[in-house]
């Protein structure tokens, strides 16, 4: 079978490394945010003495999100094939962001770094998906 990239149109080839790239950029926040977390537990949040429950969550979470990052990573190779992954990453970065926008709501607005969290969370994931979908599309269209 031949390289996809010899199957495909240059402009929707462009589209595809495009979309990798920009996943591969954007992996990266949840994957040093998690490393981070993990390595520091809540003195990620800036506390110097937490309680030992919040310390274990906040390292559990940073863990977690860690793992998300690292996924979103496999959906690189071979990109065009990876809608069910990447509709899962989607949905769980997206829910993600619902509770962090409900913290929003009833907690008041956190730092910086959250709401960026959040815009990335409910906003540029979802475009993602749409984008995803437009480039597994165009891999089904050979020239």
């Amino acid at each position: 079978m031949t390289n996809l990239a010899y199957q495909i149109s240059p402009a929707d080839f462009r589209q595809r490394r495009l979309l990798q790239a920009t996943i591969a950029v954007l992996a990266m926040l949840p994957v040093f945010a998690g490393l981070a977390g993990v390595a520091t537990g809540a003195g990620f949040l800036g506390e110097e003495t937490a309680p030992t429950d919040l310390d274990s969550h906040v390292r559990f979470l940073s863990g977690f999100f860690l793992a998300v990052g690292i996924a979103w990573y496999s959906c690189i190779p071979a990109i065009e094939k990876k809608t069910e992954r990447i509709r899962l990453l989607a949905i769980l970065t997206f829910a993600g962001g619902l509770a962090r926008l409900y913290s929003l709501l009833i907690a008041g607005v956190p730092s910086a770094g959250h709401v960026l969290g959040l815009g990335m969370e409910l906003i540029v994931v979802p475009c993602l998906v749409v984008w995803h979908g437009r480039v597994a599309a165009l891999s089904q269209r050979r020239i």
